[in-house]
């Protein structure tokens, strides 16, 4: 099986910026794990992202027919699609089903691939000086002839629903300023935390992985709420040990299976961002989906940590529809 099906098949998982999936063959040149005395194993508590996910999308789907009832009006989503990729149309129509089930209006725009850069502009600037979109999505990735860094610095800040605008990122790196957005799985991950009773003020948290889509985000508002924060990445050579300091650990590596069991502090609350298929004949299409986090020997020293799938998974498309009501009440005066 290719990448491309395994992407098309798995496509629900990711929305806003969706992660890449990985197909990984065989297994990665890591450390071997190292086996930790019985006494130190304990069972981690699941974190349930599936039920955080569903209480979020039922705090907007609350929150916009609030709105609608006191002003009228609803928020508004608008999707920008170029070209005919199967994944990218699964995920377009997934953000739609959920914009249709929270009361919030949809509105997209599907170009064809070879539609110009000029087209793809024009498209966001109407989107931009429309009052009844309030947040606006491009889809990723584009034909390589369109260059994705201009389309996306061309959405207004203020609708930049994804939180990628030059601006939302300056403003979150900067204390005393506030973005609008922030990016909307790493924003799901600091939800999973603090929704499941895991302090983070004073804890020290290692980030494994440094994207501009999921790491580096995840490190700054780790610090923000006051956490000591570590980004480990390709580079780093004690990752091991560096890992094994923290309270909290994101895995955002895009590595099947890197953070390991031994690799962690006893007690510690594992995010693991990942999504990957690894070989397995018992399952009909021949795979399973795994994280960056190895699952098993992790839940035996954490004290919290999230499955793959149905962990951070779900909670990307919440946050989406959260972030896209919130730029409405901005918009009509409500916060």
């Amino acid at each position: 099986m290719n990448a491309a099906a395994v992407a098309t098949t798995f496509a629900w998982s990711t929305f806003a910026a969706p992660l890449r999936l990985r197909v990984t063959r065989g297994a990665l040149r890591t450390a071997p794990a190292r086996a930790l005395p019985r006494s130190a194993r304990a069972e981690a508590k699941l974190i349930d992202g599936k039920a955080i996910a569903a209480d979020v999308r039922e705090e907007v789907r609350v929150g916009v027919a609030q709105m609608k009832e006191k002003i009228g009006k609803v928020p508004g989503l608008a999707v920008v699609l170029v070209g005919e990729r199967k994944d990218s149309q699964t995920y377009v129509n997934a953000k739609k089903k959920a914009c249709a089930e929270a009361g919030i209006d949809s509105f997209g725009t599907d170009l064809p691939g070879d539609a110009t850069e000029e087209e793809v502009l024009k498209v966001v600037a109407d989107y931009n000086a429309d009052p009844n979109v309030h947040g606006i999505l491009v889809q990723l990735p584009m034909p390589d002839h369109i260059d994705e860094e201009r389309v996306l610095g061309a959405i207004s800040y203020e609708k930049d629903v994804d939180g990628f605008h030059p601006l939302n990122t300056g403003r979150l790196a900067q204390r005393g300023r506030e973005p609008l957005f922030v990016p909307c799985t790493p924003r799901g991950c600091i939800e999973l935390l603090e929704r499941s009773g895991i302090e983070i003020a004073g804890k020290e948290a290692v980030v494994v992985g440094r994207s501009n889509v999921v790491g580096i985000p995840a490190a700054m508002l780790l610090q923000r709420r006051d956490a000591t924060v570590t980004i480990v990445h390709s580079r780093t050579p004690n990752s091991e040990e560096i890992v094994r300091r923290a309270d909290i650990v994101i895995a955002a590596c895009g590595r099947m299976e890197m953070v390991k069991g031994s690799w962690l502090k006893p007690g510690a609350a594992v995010i693991d961002v990942g999504i990957n298929a690894k070989d397995d004949p018992s399952k009909k299409l021949g795979y399973r989906l795994v994280g960056d986090a190895d699952f098993e020997s992790c839940k035996e020293v954490a004290g919290a940590i999230t499955p793959v799938p149905g962990g951070v998974g779900p909670m990307t498309i919440a946050i989406l529809l959260k972030n896209t009501m919130e730029g409405a009440m901005r918009a009509y005066g409500m916060m």
